[in-house]
């Protein structure tokens, strides 16, 4: 194993939690700030998200602000408030042990700030995708980052530019207590993600016209950058190990690097070349996987990303659902069992099938409803009795089988 490989698995066991520790669920969600017609708010200008973050500042105690002195981000003990490429505003919290105490912080956080925005004449919008605005229309934040991100995409694909300007997504992140557990979370995780995708969706709108299909952010996700997307290559396998993942991060091109003086280039090499010849650095890792945007993301904890942005209770039922399925030994047995053979290919067939079809799709050999009966069954067995009620906006869409999107269409 290269130094720059055992960086990194270094890095992922640092993330193992001790087996008497509770387990805490991260919770990131993103929201797209609107005027009264709803068309996207840009960073800039005197009514910009740049000037809210200014409104909202009192509250954190600390601010994340570029050389030129503009606010991109705000952070406080166990919140931040940050900003996707097209000034989509993402809160990130946590760790929490308690379902309700994700409601309870998210709730809170969307009163003050409504109360900021109707001061604004603006709202925020909690969708998967743009409600009005097109992607073209929409200028990036000011941070070099999102410049070269776009560049490198806009090479590939018109799917670089949906993501980055038009989507928005609820991210769960759990903990694993053994590299053992981390790779079983990883696999597992990842053969559910089409079934979250299903169950979160919430796009129904694209680039200003209804969705062609269901499951639109999941399309933009799939086609944005082949080599970063989708699975990790090999992580179904149950064969498969850190090192293999770390093999896999420094295979992937870097498409921006910072050069000795800080200054940031463009670059197709990998991170193997990149670094070849000298030492990754803790900062050097972190910017490797932050560069890789699978279905689900390993990092010091589990990242499951397929899920679009939704209201709070969707949000709460979602962490509830991720919750009672992995933090159960008895679960992930069964889990073990549910998705036993199951290989990229059958992930792929289930995203497309999930497309057309919705509930009605064919995944991994059976009917998508059934499966996703069984994955709310499970987790409702799984969470204590005080936790089991936040299943229910979720669980009762899905005993509809319909989502977000189709009641949004």
């Amino acid at each position: 194993m290269t130094p720059q490989a055992e960086a990194l698995v270094e890095y992922f066991e640092s993330g193992i939690k001790g087996a008497g520790e509770p387990g805490r669920l991260g919770v990131e969600l993103e929201h797209i700030i609107t005027d009264d017609r709803y068309h996207a708010v840009p960073y800039g200008g005197p009514a910009g998200i740049g000037s809210l973050l200014e409104e909202l500042a009192e509250g954190y105690d600390e601010q994340l602000r570029d050389a030129e002195g503009d606010l991109l981000g705000l952070m406080r003990p166990g919140a931040a408030l940050t900003l996707e490429p097209a000034a989509q505003l993402e809160l990130s919290a946590g760790p929490y042990e308690e379902v309700g105490a994700i409601r309870c912080d998210f709730e809170e956080f969307h009163r003050s700030l409504a109360k900021t925005l109707d001061r604004r004449g603006q709202r925020a919008v909690i969708v998967g995708y743009q409600p009005a605005s097109k992607a073209a229309d929409l200028p990036l934040i000011p941070k070099d980052r999102y410049r070269f991100m776009d560049e490198h995409f806009a090479a590939i694909g018109p799917y670089g530019r949906f993501m980055m300007r038009g989507s928005a997504s609820t991210q769960i992140s759990i903990d694993y207590y053994s590299a053992a557990d981390c790779l079983r979370k990883l696999r597992l995780t990842s053969a559910a993600s089409p079934l979250f995708a299903l169950i979160c969706d919430n796009s129904a709108i694209f680039e200003g016209e209804p969705a062609p299909h269901g499951l639109m952010r999941t399309e933009i996700w799939r086609e944005c950058d082949p080599a970063r997307c989708n699975l990790v290559p090999g992580v179904l396998d149950p064969r498969f190990t850190l090192e293999d993942y770390a093999a896999y991060v420094l295979a992937t091109p870097a498409v921006y690097a910072r050069d000795a003086q800080g200054a940031l280039f463009a670059t197709e090499q990998t991170f193997a070349e990149l670094f070849d010849g000298r030492p990754m650095d803790r900062e050097d890792v972190e910017h490797a996987l932050s560069m890789l945007f699978n279905d689900v993301r390993l990092k010091t904890y589990i990242e499951i990303r397929t899920a679009d942005a939704m209201p709070v209770p969707f949000v709460a039922a979602y962490a509830a659902l991720v919750k009672g399925l992995f933090y159960s030994d008895a679960n992930l047995d069964a889990l073990d069992a549910l998705f036993d053979g199951v290989t990229e290919a059958d992930v792929a067939v289930a995203k497309a099938n999930l497309m057309e079809d919705g509930y009605g799709a064919q995944v991994y050999g059976r009917c998508a409803a059934d499966l996703v009966d069984e994955l709310f069954e499970r987790a409702y067995d799984a969470l204590a009795r005080n936790e089991r009620s936040y299943l229910i906006p979720l669980r009762q869409m899905a005993s509809k089988r319909t989502t977000l999107a189709a009641l949004g269409r």
